[in-house]
């Protein structure tokens, strides 16, 4: 309270009013009292002067007697007045400041003096003045004395002013302490008044305070029904009307947060200057930043790219929607679609950044670009070769029995390859979409491999390649489709023999790593390089494209194998080296 400038202000203001008012009323009733005082003294000099005239007046015509100068003296101190009889000629014939008529002998002629001059003129005077007999300052007041129209003589009474200061100083004492004593009721009633005052504005000063540090107080200390009670009430209901628009904005906050941070597309939102204002955490992992870290930094500081820098100024510019696609760099490249959206205002206070990664999506148009491109080129050699054989045959040639013959076989191969070709894409589709219903079970690998091994016997031998069953005596059972575990050795075994030059080797063998049996299929054939391993895998990818077709793959045997390893729990990988020969290996749960 004793710190607040606004109450030391209230006070010291209304303090001063009340002094001066106090000190002009001080002021008004001395001068009043002196007034009154000097007007009562006047009163009473003229009624002793009256008194005297009617008592001693007609005995100033007989001139100076000590009876006369016995009266006065005794007059004078009954009323502790001075009276002075004076004769018309001026001389005084009696005093009783005087103690014996020889005293009063020697005193000047009186007639001079001002209150005896205008009492000549107009019957009675008055007059202020040091006594020169005396040495005291009196008030005197002097009266002519008649017989008919002649004046014969003046009485005069006379007061010193010294006692009617002391009387006036007593008054003025008075005046002085009722006057410091409602002076000082005055500033206990402005200190009350001030506090008064001040308690509503403290009270909203330390609401307001609570509001703008996010307290929001239901109720305010004001119980008067003034201004301030209004001002107090209009307050509450502001305070609670804020906290409810604070927690809608919060709920209204949270949700978009929610929303921002379960997109799965990056959303940067930058300001006029071209600062980062926002980043949701998709944004974050895609440019790989922390959005702490760079909000109110230059956008081209945080995503080195002059093409996203041109989208937003573009955007400032046009005022509109602008979208493209960009690249940006870094430990992979990654491809964007960026959508570019001003935000509302005039100008434009800010550009929103939605950013879609479709880098996925590209390199899946690329495959499925790459797919028809090879499913039409592996379509076009057998079909051309069937229509070329059929025209010769239509031709003519259907005559010559041993060329038909030999016309109608490629025929039946490369139709049987178009066949093969088909139930392959047939078969990876039905994988790949789910629709394939795989009998999980124990299944034991020997069985299998006996199996696969007795299919291919004769392939082995034509092709004079050794075969190795590496598996041992210890039975291995596997969790898997028995029927989709056979086709997956099939095909790596088919594909063994075909790259195994004559008198290499192909292996099948098997151990147990953790949960999962590994079976390796290796051979000693050609090899494929590191930079092919990759993509092994893939539909109708093939190493020595020549070859392949020459040994009549359709290019999606490894990819029905990956498929197939992957449905049934497991995968499948390739260890190779050029010249030496390569390592399959297939992954599969035990059982």
């Amino acid at each position: 309270m004793w710190s607040s400038r606004l109450f030391w202000k209230l006070f010291l203001t209304y303090a001063g009013l009340v002094l001066l008012a106090v000190s002009a009323c001080i002021a008004i009733v001395s001068a009043w009292q002196d007034e009154q005082l000097f007007e009562q003294v006047r009163r009473r000099l003229h009624d002793s002067a009256t008194l005297l005239r009617d008592d001693l007046g007609d005995q100033l015509a007989a001139g100076p007697s000590e009876s006369l100068q016995q009266q006065v003296l005794r007059l004078g101190e009954q009323t502790q007045t001075r009276f002075t009889l004076v004769k018309d000629d001026g001389v005084v014939l009696a005093d009783s400041e005087q103690p014996n008529l020889d005293e009063v002998a020697k005193m000047e002629n009186h007639l001079g003096r001002k209150e005896f001059a205008q009492a000549k003129h107009h019957g009675f005077g008055i007059s202020r003045r040091d006594s020169p007999t005396l040495g005291e300052s009196f008030l005197y007041f002097a009266l002519a004395v008649k017989e008919g129209e002649q004046i014969v003589g003046y009485v005069r009474a006379a007061q010193s002013i010294g006692s009617i200061q002391e009387e006036a100083t007593t008054i003025r004492r008075l005046i002085w302490l009722v006057g410091l004593l409602v002076g000082l009721s005055g500033l206990v009633i402005t200190y009350g008044l001030t506090l008064r005052i001040l308690r509503p504005v403290q009270a909203l000063t330390t609401a307001a305070e609570e509001v703008a540090q996010g307290a929001y107080p239901d109720r305010i200390e004001v119980r008067s029904e003034d201004e301030f009670g209004t001002l107090a009430r209009s307050f509450e209901r502001m305070s609670r009307e804020l906290r409810l628009r604070e927690v809608q904005l919060k709920s209204s906050l949270h949700r978009q947060q929610a929303v921002l941070g379960g997109m799965i597309e990056g959303v940067l939102a930058v300001d006029a200057r071209q600062r980062v204002m926002f980043a949701n955490p998709a944004a974050e992992k895609a440019l790989s930043f922390h959005s702490e870290s760079v909000e109110g930094r230059p956008l081209l500081e945080v995503v080195r790219s002059h093409e996203l820098r041109e989208i937003v100024v573009q955007t400032f510019r046009s005022g509109q929607l602008c979208q493209r696609d960009i690249s940006l760099q870094g430990p992979a490249a990654r491809t964007f679609n960026v959508h570019a959206t001003p935000l509302p205002g005039e100008p434009s206070p800010g550009v929103v950044l939605v950013l879609h990664d479709v880098t996925e999506l590209k390199r899946l148009e690329g495959l499925r670009q790459e797919f028809v491109a090879n499913v039409s080129h592996e379509l076009k050699t057998p079909l051309s070769s069937i229509k070329a054989y059929t025209e010769t045959l239509l031709n003519g040639a259907i005559e010559d029995e041993q060329n038909a013959e030999r016309f109608l076989h490629r025929i039946d191969d490369q139709a049987d390859r178009l066949n093969e070709l088909i139930l392959d894409m047939l078969s990876l589709a039905r994988i790949e979409s789910g629709s394939t219903s795989f009998e999980m079970a124990s299944v034991p690998l020997s069985r299998v491999v006996a199996a696969c091994l007795e299919s291919y016997e004769s392939r082995f031998a034509a092709a004079k390649v050794a075969l190795r069953n590496e598996l041992g005596p210890d039975e291995v059972l596997v969790r898997a489709d028995e029927e989709s575990l056979f086709q997956v050795l099939s095909n790596l075994i088919d594909n063994a023999i075909k790259y195994t030059p004559e008198e290499g080797v192909v292996s099948i063998r098997c151990q147990a790593d953790g949960d999962k049996a590994v079976i390796e299929v290796s051979d000693t054939g050609v090899g494929i390089a590191s930079e092919h391993q990759e993509r092994l895998f893939e539909r109708f990818y093939r190493v020595d494209k020549a070859r392949s077709r020459e040994l009549g793959g359709t290019g999606l045997g490894l990819s029905i194998v990956k498929h197939l390893c992957q449905s049934m729990g497991g995968r499948v990988s390739v260890e190779s080296e050029v010249g030496r020969g390569s390592t399959f290996r297939v992954r599969l749960p035990l059982a």
